[in-house]
């Protein structure tokens, strides 16, 4: 195990650089039992632990300035069980080497969420989705997991061991532990076929219901300023591959979505007049395309532009309705928004503070690039989401505190109840974790 202290420790900064710490000592594991030492060690020493992987979560969820624990070397796939359809992994595999590895093994997720750069347990922990009419976000595709509990014993849970802390855990926020393990279920390497194309939010909007119900994944980025949406359709295929000449899919994805995107943001930033028509051309930029690939190379796309983002989970039937108040509040106010909204959709699942938790789900989420004023849209548009029974992301920019939590989770006492067990001295515990689960 490697260790550092804080005179030589750099500050910590996440993705989107919105949030930094400078923590007492950091410690790089590279096995369970080192783990759960340097746990015991912080307890014996009165400090907090708290994992941070890749930083692509925009709240301060991992912040400490006890111990920090980064998972780089809990990392590879540990076991594949064909029979049982599942794969083990660190905790600190990258979603990429996840996904390379099962496909040189014939083998896939179900779903994803839409970068790959964060490691397994982040992206567990925090909630991370996709887009799906049956298939659930990664915490749903956890069918085990070890955790490093407070007293640095190393628990493991599934639906049949430990179930109720399986329940919680898999949507954790850290607050129960730090995972050092995860099993996820696996499936044959399978097709999709997307089909991406650009479409009016009216037309979107008013055939929503029928888009969602007859695709297997159903999603659409609408353009601020305008009524251009581009919405992106995948179903599973029998092939043959078809996937996208290198060439189209560096000029969609690098030079246009990535390059050109963001110089216009940066321009928008410097002169907010000029972002209407940047979105206006950028609703017209991205065209109709059509291919066929192994399904992490359409689930997911490389974001290079840095932005900072507010997403809240609404109950399905609420979804559209929402979305034509923000595009109302956009329409009068004086906000000037580079970036799309994305809308995505979610089945029901059992995870206690999965943001689709006993509903069937539509997201919508609100960016704007780095360095722009964020906070009053975000307020503006966080207010029509509440109004509908919106539950924020939990790895995303939101205002929601614990008491009004507990409106919006069933299961939400479950959880606090599991936490006072399992980490009574608040070990896991830090200032956003005070204002979204109180003490």
């Amino acid at each position: 195990m490697r260790a550092s202290r804080r005179g030589g420790t750099p500050t910590w900064r996440n993705w989107a650089g919105n949030v930094g710490m400078r923590p007492a000592r950091t410690v790089s594991p590279s096995s369970t039992a080192a783990l759960a030492e340097a746990v015991r060690r912080a307890a014996e020493d009165g400090l907090s632990v708290k994992a941070a992987g890749t930083g692509h979560s925009f709240t301060a969820a991992a912040a400490t300035d006890g111990v920090l624990v980064r998972p780089d070397r809990l990392c590879g796939v540990r076991r594949i069980d064909r029979t049982a359809g599942t794969v083990t992994v660190g905790a600190g595999t990258p979603l990429w080497q996840l996904n390379e590895t099962l496909a040189s093994e014939g083998l896939s997720a179900a779903n994803m969420g839409d970068i790959m750069e964060q490691t397994a347990a982040g992206a567990v922990s925090t909630g991370t989705h996709g887009t799906g009419r049956d298939t659930a976000g990664l915490a749903a595709q956890v069918v085990a997991m070890e955790l490093v509990l407070a007293d640095g014993s190393v628990l493991r849970c599934s639906a049949g061991e430990n179930p109720e802390v399986f329940a919680a855990a898999r949507v954790g926020l850290g607050a129960l532990g730090v995972i050092s393990e995860l099993t996820f279920a696996v499936e044959p390497l399978f097709l999709l076929t997307a089909r991406e194309e650009p479409m009016p939010l009216s037309r979107v909007c008013a055939e929503f219901d029928r888009l969602a119900a007859e695709n297997e994944h159903f999603e659409f980025y609408w353009f601020p300023h305008t009524d251009g949406c581009h919405t992106k359709r995948n179903n599973r295929s029998d092939g043959p591959p078809r996937p996208l000449p290198r060439i189209r899919g560096w000029v969609d994805d690098e030079l246009l979505s990535n390059g050109v995107f963001g110089a216009a943001c940066a321009l928008g930033r410097a002169v907010p007049g000029t972002v209407p028509g940047i979105a206006r051309v950028a609703g017209r930029a991205l065209s109709a395309r059509t291919y066929t690939d192994i399904p992490y190379r359409v689930f997911t796309t490389p974001r290079r532009v840095r932005f900072l983002e507010m997403e809240y989970a609404l109950p399905r039937e609420a979804g559209m309705a929402a979305l034509s108040e923000v595009k109302a509040m956009v329409e009068r106010s004086r906000f000037r928004v580079s970036f799309p909204v994305e809308v995505r959709t979610a089945p029901a699942d059992d995870v206690a503070l999965s943001t689709a938790s006993a509903r069937d789900s539509v997201y919508i989420a609100v960016h704007m690039y780095r360095g722009t004023p964020h906070e009053a849209y975000f307020t503006a548009a966080e207010r029509i989401m509440t109004a509908y029974g919106g539950r924020p992301h939990w790895g995303k920019l939101h205002s929601r505190d614990a008491a009004w939590l507990d409106g919006a989770y069933p299961r939400f006492g479950e959880f606090r109840a599991l936490r006072e067990r399992l980490d009574p001295g608040r070990v896991f515990g830090n200032d956003y974790l005070r204002r979204v689960l109180g003490d």
